[in-house]
């Protein structure tokens, strides 16, 4: 399943929690680690797989809001000014500057970077200032634009000399950080000025600023990388990585299991239980940003009423789908979350909707209050209407197949009807959710940092509509008090009154429930540690592929 990624964000100190490890012939560092100083071997195709496909790799684009494209080539070929680190989850300044950004605040925000002299793109070419400020003009000025979060309270971004950027903002914006980084990075001013940025970059291009560059893009069948020669940091240890696009979740496990992938990054699944004591197999599952919610689309009938939405809620029991899908492979601390946010992001995870807990009693009542009666066959009803409702996720992913069935069995006794409608991740993604077609939708968000910002998701301006197309606020979301109160934490730079505007933005959502967050979302490091060594580890926002240019093979062919 194919998740989205969400607007930018503040980042703080974060934790990444090892929930569940098991390897074969562990130590106590970790898992298939060497030294500092050790020599590691040269050479060798790694094959991993990627249980999505990316749908274009304009990655700043609508179409490039994937974050398996993000994760195969986007972050491995785009440089970044920050980069989430690891180990503490804060943003640090990336080898493409030579230092942490000076920030000023008066009379206006004003941020200076210094890029490092010996950042080159693939052609040889230096990464100039050029790059940051045709960068920021795409991303304000170009076609199908995802997001333009934290770039559209920029005044001006200018150039002193190649190696200066001085970026001015019309309104104060505290996640400074995520800019020009994040899934974005930036663009090279110098190959694609005055030429269409999608025609492009959409299907693939061969230029690059970060470790790797794509070789090819075998549409449905495998994205092979190859290393950047130019590359002024620390260059791969392999020949070549190859993702095989296998986008059903058995097929992947199986995969594993007869050797044909020596590592992966899926969704937790029922059957990745049997790998924990398969020979020479690690398995992690690190605790991230990602969420994944039930989404109303709160303009379609049924589910626009908000007493629907809050009885749905009470009808769900979140700790047995957490208890029962994610248990087996995870185990127990993995918990249901009350907030579009998880744990793992301390400075900003509160429990405003740990008020729905499964209580018919409360969904009766709600529903009653509301003008609505049980017909004969159970189901409420009102003004001719009744309570009958489509969800859609997408095909492939069991896990949300069985999620889907444990809702329609507890929804069912509650009075309300579930039917389901899965489509391809590039048809929901692409046009499905864009369009408003749907009135509930199973998928997750992937934070591109651990901002609390939530106007991206929820804010009126953010509506998809054929002059917005970039648009995220796929549940049609349209509250006065939430625009106006997540639309200033946006630009609040005093962190006493953010944190107090959070809470209470926090609590308007749960009372509106646009969506019901279910899970903290975790995806599982499996890895082959007799074939491939390395750090491995998940970052918590680049995933388990943050730093494969550290990665060897252990083996000729891994």
């Amino acid at each position: 399943m194919r998740r989205t990624r969400r607007g930018l964000g503040l980042i703080v100190g974060v934790m990444v929690l090892s929930l569940v490890a098991a390897a074969c012939g562990s130590s106590s560092k970790k898992a298939g680690t060497t030294g500092a100083n050790a020599k590691v071997p040269k050479g060798g195709t790694l094959v991993l797989s990627a249980e999505q496909e990316l749908d274009c790799a304009d990655f700043i684009a609508t179409c490039g809001n994937s974050l398996w494209g993000s994760w195969t080539v986007g972050e491995q070929v785009l440089p970044r000014a920050y980069d989430v680190d690891t180990q503490s989850g804060k943003q640090v300044p990336s080898i493409l500057l030579t230092g942490e950004a000076t920030l000023e605040t008066s009379p206006k925000q004003k941020l200076t970077y210094k890029i490092n002299p010996k950042a080159v793109w693939s052609d040889n070419a230096p990464i100039t200032s050029a790059d940051f400020k045709y960068t920021w003009d795409q991303i304000m000025h170009g076609k199908g634009i995802y997001d333009t979060t934290g770039y559209k309270n920029i005044e001006t971004v200018d150039t002193p000399d190649d190696h200066t950027v001085v970026v001015t903002f019309a309104q104060p914006y505290p996640d400074w950080k995520a800019l020009f980084g994040g899934f974005y990075g930036v663009l090279p001013n110098h190959l694609l000025q005055g030429k269409d940025r999608s025609t492009e970059m959409k299907d693939g291009f061969k230029w690059s600023g970060g470790p790797w560059m794509l070789d090819h893009w075998t549409k449905g069948q495998e994205i092979k990388l190859v290393p950047n020669p130019t590359y002024w940091g620390a260059h791969p240890n392999l020949d070549a990585i190859v993702f095989k696009i296998i986008t059903d979740t058995a097929a992947e496990t199986q995969a594993f299991k007869t050797g044909q992938i020596a590592a992966m990054f899926p969704q937790i699944q029922l059957d990745q239980a049997s790998l924990k004591t398969l020979p020479d197999t690690t398995l992690s599952v690190p605790y991230n940003f990602n969420y994944e919610a039930i989404w109303f689309n709160t303009s379609k009938p049924v589910v626009s009423d908000k007493a629907v939405r809050q009885a749905l809620s009470y009808a769900t029991d979140r700790d047995l789908i957490v208890s029962q899908l994610f248990g087996p492979v995870a185990g127990p601390s993995l918990k249901p979350i009350n907030s579009f946010t998880t744990p793992a992001n301390k400075e900003w995870y509160e429990e405003p909707f740990s008020k729905y807990k499964r209580d018919l009693t409360k969904v009766n009542d709600t529903m009653t209050a509301a003008g609505w009666a049980k017909g004969a066959d159970g189901i409420w009803a009102k003004g001719g209407q009744k309570a009958n409702i489509t969800m859609r996720t997408t095909t492939g992913n069991k896990r949300r197949e069985l999620t889907e069935q444990i809702l329609q069995s507890q929804w069912k006794e509650a009075g309300f009807g579930l039917a389901f409608d899965n489509q391809k991740s590039g048809v929901l993604f692409g046009q499905t959710l864009p369009a408003g077609d749907f009135q509930l939708a199973l998928f997750a968000q992937t934070p591109t940092d651990n901002d609390p910002g939530q106007c991206t998701n929820f804010c009126k301006a953010n509506i998809p509509t054929s002059t917005n197309q970039s648009g995220a606020n796929y549940t049609r979301t349209d509250d006065a008090q939430i625009d106006s109160l997540w639309t200033k934490i946006d630009q609040e730079i005093d962190p006493g009154q953010r944190k107090s505007d959070v809470t209470a933005a926090n609590k308007l959502l749960a009372d509106f429930v646009p969506a019901l967050p279910v899970d903290p979302l975790a995806d599982v490091i499996i890895y082959n540690s007799a074939k491939l060594g390395g750090p491995i580890a998940g970052n918590p926002v680049y995933g388990m592929y943050s730093n494969m240019q550290e990665w060897f093979c252990k083996t000729p062919a891994c």
